[in-house]
């Protein structure tokens, strides 16, 4: 029954593309109205259209002329050619319909799958005109600079009969020159180009330094090559450090001689920890082992400690107690009493009052807290 009826309906992707081929007969017609449409003729009615997004209408109502008029665009340029990196490049390239299907499913935000030869180049210009007209700008990523300048001027002749503008972002270009690539309709480049532009943006300090005008939709070539391969390779990026050294050498000592005290203080504790267990002075062991842990977590006789059973539900029983309303005071005041604690899950370090005084003894309540993290974790590599 299952399968009588799959035949019947279809699976999804039929059912979707049979939806995509009511459009393909709404281009169609829309197509044999711009017949005798001239290249002048393009760009206005690629400012019509612009107009009409402007005025509340959407890029899905407009599609079907948008699409009908890269057809025709397509039509006026066959049998001209056009150079393209120094070389002559004839124009014969029309879109079938199953390249506006492509089309339509990359305006959806889908994944539309060509192979090599099927015209993956011109397919995108269909999504890429019909979002260009929002006037937010939209972006082509390609796999490397050599394809997205090439595209860029090949696909720009196509774009420039339409009315719009093409910019291309190449990897030795200085900032007002991305800025101003950016600032055109439709912008090619890299993946890399695209993402380490973002990242400096996020670290500019104002806005005139930013190169990229927004994100409002984006094309992207060979997305398996990018999106998973490319995509294993972390973009890495680095800024100026705000603060200059010396503060690091002026607060490595200082940190050195409150570890070394609160390591004695957590040695004595676990000596203690482990008389009251002895004893059987379960209240007084769990405060200890609660101290241990918040001070140093990793001390290796602690560590050894939760080795027995006894030791390690003591530990857990006073670290979920800890939580609970009626201990939280007590807990703060436990934690008061040690120079910092260490919280292992935020891989954080926070100095108490008494920390600070020993940081800096003559004025511990404005003590600024270094980044104790790095400094200890360079202690403890160097010990």
């Amino acid at each position: 029954m299952k399968t009588l009826l799959k035949k019947i309906v279809g699976n999804k992707n039929d059912r979707d593309v049979k939806k995509l081929r009511l459009k393909v007969a709404a281009i169609r017609e829309k197509e044999e109205t711009y017949a005798s449409f001239t290249e002048d003729d393009l760009k206005a009615k690629t400012n019509e259209f612009r107009g009409r997004v402007a005025d509340g209408e959407t890029l899905d109502d407009i599609l079907p002329e948008a699409f009908a008029l890269v057809k025709i665009a397509c039509r006026l340029m066959c049998g001209r050619s056009f150079d393209v990196k120094g070389h002559p490049q004839p124009w014969d390239m029309v879109p079938y319909d199953v390249q506006l299907i492509g089309g339509m499913v990359m305006h959806q935000h889908k994944i539309a799958e060509m192979s090599t030869g099927e015209g993956k180049t011109l397919v995108a210009t269909l999504p890429v005109y019909l979002n260009a007209l929002s006037g937010l700008g939209v972006h082509l990523v390609t796999v490397n600079d050599y394809l997205a300048s090439r595209d860029a001027q090949w696909m720009g002749y196509l774009y420039g009969s339409l009315g719009l503008t093409v910019g291309c972002i190449q990897h030795d270009m200085r900032p007002s020159e991305r800025r101003e690539q950016y600032g055109a309709d439709i912008t090619y480049g890299t993946n890399s180009e695209f993402g380490f532009d973002y990242l400096r943006d996020n670290m500019a300090r104002d806005k005139e330094e930013m190169v990229q005008r927004g994100h409002n939709y984006a094309v992207i070539d060979e997305i398996d090559s990018i999106l998973i391969d490319e995509a294993r390779v972390p973009l890495i990026i680095s800024g100026p450090v705000p603060d200059s050294t010396h503060h690091y050498d002026e607060y490595k000592p200082r940190v050195e001689r409150v570890v070394k005290k609160q390591r004695d203080q957590v040695s004595r504790l676990v000596k203690e920890a482990q008389v009251a267990i002895k004893d059987e002075d379960d209240e007084l062991a769990m405060r200890l082992l609660y101290q241990i842990f918040h001070g140093m977590p990793k001390q290796k006789q602690f560590l050894h400690m939760l080795e027995d059973a006894t030791a390690r539900n003591l530990h857990e029983k006073i670290e979920s107690q800890m939580l609970t309303d009626t201990r939280k005071e007590e807990a703060r005041d436990l934690r008061e009493e040690l120079f910092f604690n260490i919280d292992e899950k935020q891989h954080d370090v926070m100095l108490t009052d008494k920390g600070c005084l020993e940081m800096d003894p003559s004025n511990p309540d404005t003590f600024v807290m270094p980044d104790l993290v790095a400094i200890m974790a360079e202690i403890d590599q160097s010990t």
